[in-house]
């Protein structure tokens, strides 16, 4: 691994021009106390249930198990998020109940009046949005053994979340975000937070590589609604089936952009866990492929937007990290990973980087 550490006193800025995101990057999400989030959920929703916190960056999630064991997850917004956000991201799951409802993704629980969501003001009187989702069962990908099938279902899981979100649209789809991948180029102040050295060089060479190859072709490719966060936390499995998939989760990075961004995006992921760091990402794009195609143009720049997402892994996690201390080891979670794959193509050209994931004799192949 290439050694380095966030420049002393370099605490980082984000770009500006993007205040909402900011300011949910730089919130410190709401910590109520599992008593009160009872109390919430009592009233709200008439339910009496155990609660327990579940891990999370900008937001608070717990789930809540009620007394005939029915279990459901209560998000508490950070309260810099807008209620829009909030709004697209029930709409989202609205829509792919209505359209696609054997999509294994959670089930939006109306309050006691009939709401969506509702407001709670917190102990420091900042209001801040509410809401609940169906709990779904199995284990996160994180916690099983790759394997070949298993790429394969979350190929073919991802193309067809993607289908079921074709046509859905939202005013609040096309806000800012800087965990899309198809807007790197913001990120680009970011470099100077690294200290002068192998992985400052690194991302300077990505960054370049994406504003000229990649950033001028975007806006003639597709567009849509994406997930943008399809990856081994956020897809759970069956406990008997590593390889059938019982929920997606997490749509709190969603948005409208290219749809080539959503698969490099979720197969950067599976760069780890193999002898040859593009077998596993191969073999999901080749299975996500055989159910949505990309167009040449797409597939002309997958792998350079595979970098590119471990590069802002790379520079937001980081600059967070410093901010956040407290909450360092989950924020750096992909950290080490990030580094480790942009080395590992730092020394490949577009043009073989483009070849190995794509070339279908790898996605047959078992791990």
């Amino acid at each position: 691994m290439l050694g380095a550490t966030p420049h002393p006193g370099a605490q980082g800025v984000l770009p500006e021009g993007h205040p909402n995101e900011a300011a949910a990057l730089s919130t410190a999400a709401p910590k109520l106390a599992p008593a009160d989030v009872q109390a919430l959920v009592a009233r709200l929703y008439g339910i009496d249930g155990q609660v327990k916190s579940l891990a999370s960056e900008r937001d608070q999630n717990c789930a809540v198990e009620s007394i005939d064991g029915t279990r459901y997850v209560f998000k508490i917004s950070n309260p810099s998020e807008p209620v829009s956000l909030v709004d697209f991201q029930i709409a989202a799951l609205e829509h792919i109940a209505r359209t696609s409802p054997s999509q294994p993704v959670p089930r939006v629980v109306r309050t006691l009046d009939g709401g969506t969501r509702d407001t709670v003001t917190l102990a420091d009187g900042v209001s801040t949005t509410v809401r609940m989702l169906t709990y779904l069962e199995g284990i996160q990908i994180r916690e099983t053994s790759r394997t070949a099938a298993q790429r394969v279902a979350m190929g073919k899981g991802l193309a067809e979340l993607n289908l079921a979100l074709q046509g859905f649209t939202h005013p609040a789809a096309t806000h800012d975000l800087l965990w899309n991948v198809s807007a790197a180029h913001r990120l680009t102040v970011q470099l100077d937070s690294l200290v002068e050295g192998p992985r400052r060089a690194l991302a300077q060479l990505f960054m370049a590589r994406f504003t000229e190859h990649v950033l001028p072709r975007l806006a003639s490719l597709r567009a849509q609604v994406i997930h943008n966060d399809y990856h081994l936390y956020n897809v759970l499995v069956a406990p008997d089936d590593a390889a059938r998939i019982t929920g997606i989760i997490d749509f709190g990075d969603m948005l409208h952009a290219p749809l080539v961004g959503e698969v490099a995006t979720a197969a950067a992921f599976h760069m780890t866990g193999c002898a040859d760091p593009f077998e596993g990402a191969s073999q999901f794009v080749g299975a996500y492929q055989a159910v949505l195609p990309l167009t040449e143009p797409e597939q002309d720049i997958v792998a350079d937007l595979m970098a590119t997402r471990h590069l802002i892994t790379a520079l937001i996690s980081e600059w967070r990290a410093l901010r956040y201390p407290e909450n360092s080891a989950y924020i750096m979670r992909h950290n080490p990973a990030a580094w480790e794959a942009l080395s590992q193509l730092a020394d490949l050209s577009r043009h073989e980087a483009r070849s190995r994931l794509l070339t279908p004799t790898r996605n047959g192949a078992s791990s």
